[in-house]
C-alpha cells in the first residue's frame, strides 16, 4: 500500500507558477511537439512534487533543483520514447500542429532548433541552460560537474552546434 500523499501546499503551487517559463523552456528543448511537451511538462510538475517534501530551501538554489529535476526527467522522458517511438509524425499541415516560429528571425530560430534537436540529451542540457544565461558554476551545480568540465562541454557543444548551422543535412 502506497503511502498517503501529501497536499500541495500554497508555497509549491507558487513555486511551479514562478518558474513555469522555465519548465515549459525545458520542454520546449525536449520535445518538438506540442502533446508531447505538454505530457513532460506534467510529468515533471509530478516529480517535483513528489520531491518536494524532501527540498530543503537553502541546500541549494531553487533553480538549481528544478533544472536538476525537470532535465532529470526530460532525460528519462526522452530515452523512453526512443525506446517506444510513436507511431509516425503528424501532417505538418493538419491544423494541430504547432505553428512555425514568426517574425524577422523565425527562419534563423527554426535553424537553431531543427540543429538543436539533432543533439544529444545531455548536449542539450548544456544548451538550455547557457541560454537561460547560468554561470559555468550553476551549470555546474546543476548537471553535478566542476565548472571546468562544464567550460570544455559548452565549447565542445558549441563547436558542433556551430558545424550544424553551417552544415545542415
Amino acid at each position: 500500500m502506497s503511502p498517503a500523499t501529501p497536499p500541495v501546499s500554497a508555497d509549491f503551487t507558487a513555486l511551479v507558477g514562478a518558474n513555469q517559463p522555465l519548465l515549459l523552456r525545458v520542454c520546449r528543448m525536449y520535445c518538438a511537439d506540442a502533446d508531447d511537451r505538454q505530457d513532460l511538462y506534467q510529468e515533471i510538475v509530478l516529480q517535483l512534487w513528489r520531491a518536494w517534501p524532501q527540498y530543503r530551501p537553502g541546500a541549494a538554489k531553487v533553480s538549481t533543483w528544478l533544472y536538476r529535476v525537470a532535465l532529470n526527467v526530460a532525460v528519462s522522458d526522452l530515452r523512453r520514447r526512443s525506446r517506444h517511438p510513436a507511431p509516425g509524425p503528424l501532417d505538418p499541415e493538419a491544423p494541430y500542429a504547432a505553428p512555425p516560429p514568426e517574425g524577422p528571425d523565425a527562419d534563423d530560430l527554426a535553424q537553431l532548433y531543427r540543429a538543436i534537436e539533432r543533439l544529444s540529451s545531455v548536449e542539450k542540457a548544456f544548451v538550455l541552460l547557457y541560454l537561460e544565461d547560468r554561470s559555468y558554476e550553476e551549470m555546474a551545480d546543476i548537471l553535478g560537474l566542476t565548472p571546468n568540465h562544464v567550460r570544455v562541454k559548452m565549447h565542445r557543444v558549441q563547436d558542433k552546434l556551430r558545424h550544424l548551422l553551417t552544415h545542415p543535412a
